[in-house]
């Protein structure tokens, strides 16, 4: 019998967290970890093909072997590059004078008004 190791497969929406716990052989990949799982028959938005994934938040290949005590994390797509709305967010900042129109940060009430 091949030795066991102990993972955990997790995978969440904004209304729903999933995290399974199992013990796989010693050798397994994070693709053949992730189906043995069945969580894709749980979520039928992860597509393996686009989601990535990571162990405890570092990115990881579907190829990549198993450790003891690993966690599989399957992301999401993103929605919107975090560039984008980050600079979005700023512009609506400066128009409604919350933020210094020169430096970007925040108003100085302290600083002399030319």
């Amino acid at each position: 019998m091949a030795e066991q190791i102990h993972i955990e497969v997790v995978y969440g929406l904004a209304t729903r967290q999933e995290l399974i716990a199992l013990p796989v052989a010693k050798g397994t990949t994070i693709e053949q970890a992730i189906i043995e799982s069945g969580i894709m028959d749980m979520f039928d938005d992860i597509d393996l093909t686009k989601n990535k994934v990571g162990i405890w938040s570092r990115a990881a290949k579907l190829s990549d072997e198993l450790e003891d005590l690993d966690r599989i994390e399957i992301y999401r797509p993103l929605i919107a590059d975090p560039k984008e709305v980050r600079k979005r967010r700023a512009e609506k900042a400066k128009e409604e004078g919350r933020a210094d129109k020169v430096t970007g940060g925040r108003v100085n009430n302290l600083r002399a008004k030319p």
